[in-house]
C-alpha cells in the first residue's frame, strides 16, 4: 500500500483547467477526471483542501483591462470561483466523497461561509474542503488565496496543478529549448519573474517558509506519486536551485 509523505495538502487548480478543449465553461469530462484524482489521493489517508480559479468563466484582471472598475471585476471573478467550487463539489459527492464548500464571501443559501475553525473541523472529518471566492478581497489572486489558506490550515505543502510538468525558464509550450527547474528558491522565482504564481503569493509563501510543488495534473496519478515522495514537478522552497 502506498504511503504519503505529506499529510495535509492544499491543491490549487486553475479555472482554465476545467474548460478541457472548449474555449469557455466547464467540461464534465475534466470534472470527472479531477474528482477521481482527488478521490485516489484521499484514499491514502491524506487531508485535502482545494482552491480553484475562475479563468474559465471570468477573470477580474481581464475585465479591468476593458475599462471595468478593478474592484467590481475582481468581485465578479470571485463569484465565478464559487460556481467552479460547486461543480467540483457536486462531482466528488456523486462518487461518494464528502465535501465542504467554504466561501470567503458569505452566501449561506449556496455554501457555508469560510471560517478557520469550520475548515479545520471538516478536514479532521476527512471531508474535501473547497475554498471559494478567493480571499474575499479584490486585488488578490486565487494563487495568493491558495497560499493564504494553505498557511491557515497548516498544509504540509501547496500543490499547484498546471498544464506542464514543472517550472521552466520560459514557456515550454512555445519554446522547444525551455529548461526545466527541478527546484527553485522563492528568491529565484521573484528575481527571474517566473510566471508560476504572482509575486504576492510567492512572497507570502517565502515569508512563512511554505513549500510549493508545481506539477502537471493532466497525467493520471501524478499528484499521488508526488505526495508519496516521487520526484515530480518543481519544488519551490527556501533552498537554492539544483
Amino acid at each position: 500500500m502506498d504511503t504519503y509523505k505529506y499529510k495535509r495538502i492544499l491543491l490549487k487548480l486553475s479555472g482554465e483547467a476545467l474548460m478541457g478543449d472548449a474555449a469557455f465553461g466547464i467540461s464534465n469530462d475534466v470534472l470527472a477526471y479531477i474528482a477521481e484524482e482527488i478521490k485516489e489521493l484521499r484514499s491514502l489517508g491524506t487531508e485535502i483542501a482545494v482552491v480553484i480559479g475562475a479563468g474559465n468563466i471570468f477573470r477580474g484582471v481581464a475585465g479591468a483591462s476593458t475599462g471595468m472598475d478593478r474592484a467590481v471585476a475582481d468581485n465578479m471573478g470571485m463569484l465565478a470561483t464559487v460556481m467552479n467550487a460547486l461543480a467540483i463539489s457536486d462531482t466528488l459527492e456523486q462518487i461518494g466523497v464528502n465535501t465542504a464548500v467554504l466561501s470567503a464571501i458569505p452566501m449561506e443559501t449556496v455554501c457555508k461561509p469560510y471560517s478557520h475553525r469550520r475548515a479545520m473541523d471538516h478536514l479532521e472529518l476527512g471531508d474535501i474542503v473547497i475554498f471559494a471566492a478567493g480571499t474575499g478581497n479584490p486585488y488578490f489572486t486565487t494563487d495568493t488565496a491558495a497560499v493564504l489558506r494553505g498557511l491557515e490550515i497548516n498544509a504540509d505543502i501547496i500543490c499547484k496543478a498546471t498544464r506542464v510538468d514543472g517550472v521552466y525558464d520560459k514557456d515550454p509550450l512555445v519554446f522547444h529549448d525551455a529548461v526545466k527547474f527541478e527546484s527553485l528558491s522563492y528568491e529565484e522565482v521573484l528575481k527571474r519573474r517566473l510566471k508560476v504564481m504572482d509575486s504576492a503569493a510567492i512572497s507570502l509563501a517565502m515569508d512563512n517558509s511554505k513549500t510549493i510543488l508545481v506539477l502537471n495534473m493532466n497525467i493520471a496519478g501524478n499528484i499521488k506519486k508526488a505526495i508519496c515522495g516521487e520526484k515530480i514537478g518543481t519544488l519551490i522552497s527556501g533552498v537554492d536551485n539544483e
